[in-house]
Protein backbone atom coordinates (compact mmCIF):
# COMPACT_ATOMS: atom_id res chain seq x y z
CA UNK A 1 0.00 0.00 0.00
CA UNK A 2 1.30 3.32 -0.81
CA UNK A 3 0.13 6.11 1.89
CA UNK A 4 -1.23 9.41 0.44
CA UNK A 5 -2.03 12.40 2.02
CA UNK A 6 -5.03 15.31 1.77
CA UNK A 7 -7.15 13.20 0.01
CA UNK A 8 -10.16 12.12 1.99
CA UNK A 9 -12.77 14.64 2.59
CA UNK A 10 -13.16 14.31 5.99
CA UNK A 11 -17.53 14.43 4.66
CA UNK A 12 -17.75 10.37 3.10
CA UNK A 13 -17.53 7.67 5.80
CA UNK A 14 -19.15 6.35 8.44
CA UNK A 15 -17.43 8.16 10.78
CA UNK A 16 -17.20 11.06 9.26
CA UNK A 17 -21.28 11.57 9.43
CA UNK A 18 -21.57 10.58 12.68
CA UNK A 19 -18.99 12.39 14.75
CA UNK A 20 -19.34 16.11 15.43
CA UNK A 21 -18.16 18.49 13.18
CA UNK A 22 -15.93 19.70 15.94
CA UNK A 23 -14.26 16.44 15.55
CA UNK A 24 -13.54 16.93 11.72
CA UNK A 25 -10.22 18.63 12.23
CA UNK A 26 -9.57 16.12 14.52
CA UNK A 27 -10.07 12.95 11.99
CA UNK A 28 -7.91 15.25 8.87
CA UNK A 29 -5.09 15.54 11.70
CA UNK A 30 -5.46 11.63 12.45
CA UNK A 31 -6.08 9.57 9.14
CA UNK A 32 -3.68 8.11 6.60
CA UNK A 33 -5.19 7.91 3.11
CA UNK A 34 -3.83 4.54 2.04
CA UNK A 35 -3.29 3.91 -2.06
CA UNK A 36 -4.66 -0.20 -2.95
CA UNK A 37 -3.94 -2.11 -5.81
CA UNK A 38 -6.57 -4.68 -7.42
CA UNK A 39 -6.22 -7.71 -5.25
CA UNK A 40 -4.01 -6.02 -2.87
CA UNK A 41 -4.38 -7.54 0.87
CA UNK A 42 -4.75 -5.06 3.16
CA UNK A 43 -4.56 -7.09 6.45
CA UNK A 44 -4.63 -11.07 7.02
CA UNK A 45 -6.98 -12.75 9.70
CA UNK A 46 -4.11 -13.06 12.50
CA UNK A 47 -2.05 -10.25 11.89
CA UNK A 48 -2.07 -7.79 14.96
CA UNK A 49 -4.91 -5.22 15.53
CA UNK A 50 -3.28 -1.17 14.67
CA UNK A 51 -6.46 0.47 13.59
CA UNK A 52 -9.52 0.56 11.54
CA UNK A 53 -9.91 0.87 8.56
CA UNK A 54 -12.25 3.08 5.83
CA UNK A 55 -13.24 2.98 2.49
CA UNK A 56 -13.33 6.21 0.33
CA UNK A 57 -13.15 4.77 -2.50
CA UNK A 58 -13.13 1.22 -4.21
CA UNK A 59 -14.16 -1.68 -3.16
CA UNK A 60 -13.33 -3.97 -0.04
CA UNK A 61 -14.42 -7.65 0.44
CA UNK A 62 -13.79 -8.88 4.33
CA UNK A 63 -13.29 -12.62 4.46
CA UNK A 64 -12.71 -15.75 6.56
CA UNK A 65 -10.41 -18.78 5.31
CA UNK A 66 -12.51 -22.16 5.32
CA UNK A 67 -9.08 -24.13 5.23
CA UNK A 68 -5.83 -23.27 3.38
CA UNK A 69 -7.08 -22.72 -0.34
CA UNK A 70 -10.93 -22.05 0.56
CA UNK A 71 -12.50 -18.61 2.23
CA UNK A 72 -15.64 -17.43 2.99
CA UNK A 73 -16.50 -14.13 1.79
CA UNK A 74 -18.54 -12.00 5.11
CA UNK A 75 -19.24 -8.65 3.51
CA UNK A 76 -18.62 -5.91 1.11
CA UNK A 77 -17.47 -2.62 1.98
CA UNK A 78 -17.95 -0.13 -0.53
CA UNK A 79 -17.30 3.85 -0.18
CA UNK A 80 -18.23 5.40 2.97
CA UNK A 81 -17.74 1.88 4.79
CA UNK A 82 -16.18 0.69 8.22
CA UNK A 83 -13.98 -2.48 8.10
CA UNK A 84 -11.46 -3.95 10.33
CA UNK A 85 -13.33 -3.26 13.15
CA UNK A 86 -14.40 -6.76 13.88
CA UNK A 87 -10.85 -6.53 15.97
CA UNK A 88 -11.88 -4.48 18.51
CA UNK A 89 -12.18 -5.76 22.02
CA UNK A 90 -9.88 -8.24 24.08
CA UNK A 91 -8.12 -10.18 21.32
CA UNK A 92 -5.45 -8.42 19.79
CA UNK A 93 -5.36 -10.24 15.96
CA UNK A 94 -7.66 -9.22 13.27
CA UNK A 95 -10.23 -12.76 13.20
CA UNK A 96 -10.73 -11.76 9.15
CA UNK A 97 -8.86 -10.69 6.34
CA UNK A 98 -9.75 -7.77 3.98
CA UNK A 99 -7.99 -7.15 0.10
CA UNK A 100 -8.96 -4.54 -2.59
CA UNK A 101 -11.66 -6.13 -5.09
CA UNK A 102 -10.71 -2.65 -7.14
CA UNK A 103 -8.12 -0.37 -6.88
CA UNK A 104 -9.07 2.74 -4.65
CA UNK A 105 -8.22 4.56 -1.66
CA UNK A 106 -8.97 3.43 2.28
CA UNK A 107 -8.53 5.49 5.18
CA UNK A 108 -6.89 4.29 8.03
CA UNK A 109 -7.32 5.36 11.51
CA UNK A 110 -5.54 4.09 14.86
CA UNK A 111 -6.83 2.30 17.17
CA UNK A 112 -6.00 4.61 19.97
CA UNK A 113 -7.32 7.51 18.20
CA UNK A 114 -10.66 5.54 17.28
CA UNK A 115 -11.50 4.27 20.93
CA UNK A 116 -11.01 8.22 21.50
CA UNK A 117 -13.54 8.88 18.75
CA UNK A 118 -15.95 6.62 20.35
CA UNK A 119 -15.35 8.24 24.27
CA UNK A 120 -15.69 11.79 22.51
CA UNK A 121 -18.80 11.19 19.89
CA UNK A 122 -21.83 9.75 21.41
CA UNK A 123 -23.94 9.57 18.05
CA UNK A 124 -20.81 8.06 16.42
CA UNK A 125 -20.69 5.29 18.69
CA UNK A 126 -24.73 4.63 19.33
CA UNK A 127 -24.77 4.04 15.35
CA UNK A 128 -21.30 1.92 15.57
CA UNK A 129 -23.50 -0.36 18.25
CA UNK A 130 -26.81 -0.27 15.94
CA UNK A 131 -23.99 -1.57 12.96
CA UNK A 132 -22.54 -4.32 14.90
CA UNK A 133 -26.54 -5.02 15.71
CA UNK A 134 -27.20 -5.28 12.15
CA UNK A 135 -23.94 -7.04 11.29
CA UNK A 136 -24.51 -9.51 14.27
CA UNK A 137 -28.06 -9.93 13.15
CA UNK A 138 -26.86 -11.14 9.08
CA UNK A 139 -24.22 -13.22 10.51
CA UNK A 140 -26.67 -15.63 12.18
CA UNK A 141 -29.35 -15.50 9.75
CA UNK A 142 -25.97 -16.51 6.94
CA UNK A 143 -25.10 -19.35 9.14
CA UNK A 144 -28.23 -20.71 9.50
CA UNK A 145 -29.06 -20.47 5.82
CA UNK A 146 -24.97 -22.50 5.47
CA UNK A 147 -26.75 -25.10 7.23
CA UNK A 148 -30.16 -25.46 6.36
CA UNK A 149 -30.98 -24.02 2.72
CA UNK A 150 -30.28 -25.24 -0.46
CA UNK A 151 -26.98 -23.85 -2.46
CA UNK A 152 -29.78 -22.70 -5.22
CA UNK A 153 -31.55 -20.82 -2.13
CA UNK A 154 -28.36 -19.37 -1.14
CA UNK A 155 -27.08 -17.75 -4.66
CA UNK A 156 -30.79 -16.90 -5.60
CA UNK A 157 -30.60 -14.80 -1.73
CA UNK A 158 -26.51 -13.37 -2.94
CA UNK A 159 -27.42 -12.30 -6.01
CA UNK A 160 -30.53 -9.96 -4.08
CA UNK A 161 -28.14 -9.00 -1.84
CA UNK A 162 -26.29 -7.96 -3.98
CA UNK A 163 -28.27 -6.11 -5.82
CA UNK A 164 -29.79 -4.37 -3.03
CA UNK A 165 -26.16 -2.88 -1.79
CA UNK A 166 -25.04 -2.17 -5.26
CA UNK A 167 -28.39 -1.33 -7.08
CA UNK A 168 -28.09 -2.12 -10.68
CA UNK A 169 -26.29 -0.33 -14.24
CA UNK A 170 -28.39 1.54 -17.00
CA UNK A 171 -28.75 -2.50 -18.32
CA UNK A 172 -30.48 -3.59 -15.63
CA UNK A 173 -26.95 -5.61 -14.33
CA UNK A 174 -25.70 -5.64 -10.69
CA UNK A 175 -23.14 -2.95 -10.24
CA UNK A 176 -20.44 -5.12 -9.56
CA UNK A 177 -18.60 -7.19 -11.26
CA UNK A 178 -17.36 -10.42 -9.91
CA UNK A 179 -15.74 -13.71 -10.22
CA UNK A 180 -18.14 -16.84 -9.97
CA UNK A 181 -15.33 -18.14 -7.61
CA UNK A 182 -16.04 -14.87 -5.39
CA UNK A 183 -19.65 -15.23 -5.78
CA UNK A 184 -19.18 -19.06 -4.41
CA UNK A 185 -17.13 -17.93 -1.43
CA UNK A 186 -19.97 -15.36 -0.83
CA UNK A 187 -22.79 -18.15 -0.70
CA UNK A 188 -20.58 -20.34 1.16
CA UNK A 189 -20.18 -23.20 -1.64
CA UNK A 190 -17.61 -24.31 -3.86
CA UNK A 191 -16.94 -23.04 -8.04
CA UNK A 192 -18.75 -26.30 -9.44
CA UNK A 193 -22.04 -26.28 -7.77
CA UNK A 194 -22.50 -22.37 -7.83
CA UNK A 195 -21.71 -22.40 -11.70
CA UNK A 196 -23.97 -25.27 -11.65
CA UNK A 197 -26.83 -23.19 -10.07
CA UNK A 198 -25.78 -20.38 -12.08
CA UNK A 199 -26.58 -22.04 -15.43
CA UNK A 200 -29.92 -23.67 -14.15
CA UNK A 201 -31.26 -19.92 -13.43
CA UNK A 202 -30.08 -18.91 -16.69
CA UNK A 203 -32.17 -22.08 -18.27
CA UNK A 204 -34.91 -21.08 -16.23
CA UNK A 205 -35.00 -17.84 -17.20
CA UNK A 206 -34.35 -15.96 -14.05
CA UNK A 207 -30.75 -14.30 -14.58
CA UNK A 208 -28.98 -13.23 -17.37
CA UNK A 209 -25.22 -13.39 -17.48
CA UNK A 210 -22.62 -11.20 -19.51
CA UNK A 211 -19.24 -11.69 -18.42
CA UNK A 212 -18.93 -11.04 -15.28
CA UNK A 213 -22.26 -9.35 -15.00
CA UNK A 214 -25.52 -11.00 -13.67
CA UNK A 215 -29.34 -9.80 -13.96
CA UNK A 216 -31.98 -10.31 -12.36
CA UNK A 217 -35.28 -10.97 -14.60
CA UNK A 218 -37.40 -12.66 -12.25
CA UNK A 219 -36.42 -10.70 -8.32
CA UNK A 220 -40.02 -12.74 -7.49
CA UNK A 221 -38.73 -15.95 -8.47
CA UNK A 222 -35.35 -15.82 -6.53
CA UNK A 223 -37.42 -14.56 -3.62
CA UNK A 224 -39.62 -18.10 -3.39
CA UNK A 225 -36.39 -20.16 -3.71
CA UNK A 226 -34.94 -18.49 -0.75
CA UNK A 227 -37.96 -17.36 1.06
CA UNK A 228 -38.17 -20.80 3.09
CA UNK A 229 -34.87 -19.77 5.32
CA UNK A 230 -35.23 -15.91 4.85
CA UNK A 231 -38.47 -15.94 6.13
CA UNK A 232 -39.59 -18.69 8.75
Amino acid sequence: MIQKTNICDTKSCFMCKNCLSEWKSAIAANKTNLKVKKGEIIFKEGDPVTGIYFVYTGLVKVYKKWDTEKELIIRFAKEGAIFGHRGLGKNDTYPVSASAMEAGIVCYISLDFFEATLKVNTNFTYQLLMFFADELRESERKMRNLAHMPVKGRVSEALMALQKQFGTNHDGFINIGMSRQDLASYCGATYETVFRMINELVHDGLISISAKSIRINNLDALSILAQDVMFP
